[in-house]
């Protein structure tokens, strides 16, 4: 699902309407909030929720930024990079 704002992306983790398996956003959002504060945000819905940033000019920030359980993608990127950063993230925690 694509959320048009931070806000609505928050609201809709937190109702548990729909389950989410991972969480796709770019860093440099439009708006208040940046992706980073975002996925704060969304950690404090889910502790272990996994999430894929996507950035073309803040990826020297991942390091003390990010979150653990994510993989940050630097664009631009091929599309089979982020079906496997997905994968990744998905199958982490999976019995073997």
């Amino acid at each position: 699902m694509r959320s048009q704002s931070s806000r609505s992306h928050c609201s809709f983790l937190k109702s548990g309407v729909v389950k989410y398996s991972a969480r796709v956003a770019d860093i440099n959002l439009k708006g208040p909030m940046k992706g980073w504060e975002i996925a704060r945000l969304v950690r404090q819905i889910d502790r272990t929720f996994p999430g894929i940033y996507m950035t073309g000019a803040a990826a020297d920030d991942w390091a003390s930024e990010g979150v653990p359980n994510s993989i940050l993608l630097k664009k631009p990127f091929a599309p089979a990079q982020l079906v496997k950063a997905v994968s990744q993230l998905l199958n982490i925690g999976s019995p073997t």
